[in-house]
């Protein structure tokens, strides 16, 4: 049958013509990976065998085999390069080399942010410049490198991979870097760009995490005063109440969550303020409870709030050494039935609570 003079194809026929290209094309990856399997096989280490790496991997970079088949290839491009060219010649030719295959990564990147074996790859030819090119050639690699990670992760703010390649570089980072240089220590850097991210998106869970272990750090280097471990603290708190404007987003609990460690006796040492008084906790804790009732008022279904006020009431009555009180258990009691509401998947758990409670 036709229409206004164009044929029209039956659902089936179009289901079978796109069938047989599907299996043509499966047919095609088989072929080129078997070529590559006998060159590889046949130690055939040849810029042609890295063109069919790279044609295989654009089509399946989760073959993680045709990865370590590609560093077999660049370690003899290398060892061709150290053994046949003069000094000079054979820098720049492994810069060459190097440089060539993180530019082929990146489209990858692109299209696959997640797939753990580009991110691993990329690693493994950066960290080849530590070991094969002199300190200021693999230093300025790794400087575009950060440049490059923070296009990604402008792109694409909440990639976990990117945010821990990111720890990854600096890191690499700053010892490359000779100590009257800038770089040799980018902790509050990055502790501001972390700042800048959040401030992009308050729901980057990856963000608040980073930005977790640059304060313990940054504190640790400066030999911070306790007063000055406590400024850092009414900062956090400060800054995750402005973000709480939306209490329905898990991401900045689990922050706020990691800042009330800070009040319990059994993790405050490993905080960024261990030394408050029994008296300080207590008040920061009875400041926050409050301030998490006051987020209630037009947010009775948010269930984050019900745990959160639960959770600190529990824990002000542990660091008093007491059990909770008349009013705070039924008050507790009372959360816990919105909770039972509100999260029913999860009515095992606020049952076993409530009978630790009643205790």
């Amino acid at each position: 049958m036709a229409s206004h003079g164009i044929p029209r194809h039956s659902s089936l026929e179009a289901t079978g013509e796109a069938r047989q290209q599907e299996l043509r094309r499966i047919e095609k990856y088989r072929e080129l990976e078997q070529v590559v399997r006998q060159e590889i096989a046949g130690h055939q280490y040849t810029p042609e065998t890295l063109q069919r790496l790279s044609e295989l991997l654009k089509k399946n970079p989760e073959y993680y085999t045709a990865w370590n088949y590609r560093r077999r290839v660049l370690q003899h491009e290398f060892s061709e390069a150290v053994s046949e060219d003069s000094n000079e010649a054979a820098m720049d030719r492994i810069t060459t080399l190097i440089k060539t295959d993180l530019q082929f990564l990146i489209p990858l990147l692109r299209s696959f942010p997640k797939c753990y074996w580009i991110w691993n790859y990329r690693l493994w030819l950066l960290n080849e410049t530590k070991r094969l090119l002199p300190k200021p050639t693999a230093r300025r690699l790794w400087q575009e490198e950060l440049a490059l990670v923070g296009k990604m992760l402008s792109l694409d703010s909440r990639n976990f991979h990117g945010w821990g390649y990111r720890r990854f570089v600096v890191e690499t980072l700053e010892t490359l870097s000779s100590e009257e240089e800038s770089e040799k220590n980018l902790a509050q850097v990055e502790f501001e760009y972390a700042k800048k991210m959040i401030g992009t998106n308050l729901s980057n869970f990856s963000a608040w995490h980073y930005r977790t272990k640059l304060i313990q750090r940054l504190l640790n280097e400066k030999s911070a005063s306790d007063e000055e471990r406590k400024q850092m603290l009414d900062d956090e708190l400060e800054l995750i109440h402005r973000a709480l404007c939306d209490p329905y987003d898990q991401s900045l609990w689990f922050y706020h969550q990691n800042l009330m460690c800070v009040f319990d006796p059994t993790t405050s040492g490993q905080t960024m303020a261990p030394n408050l008084t029994k008296t300080e906790r207590l008040d920061y804790l009875r400041r926050e409870i409050e301030e998490i009732q006051e987020m209630l008022d037009g947010a009775e279904d948010c269930k984050y709030l019900y745990q959160a006020l639960i959770d600190y009431t529990l824990l002000a009555a542990r660091v008093e050494g007491t059990r909770p009180g008349e009013d705070q258990t039924a008050q507790v009691l009372d959360w816990l039935s919105e909770l039972k509401k509100l999260d029913p998947l999860r009515a095992g758990r606020w049952l076993e609570l409530e009978e630790s409670v009643c205790r």
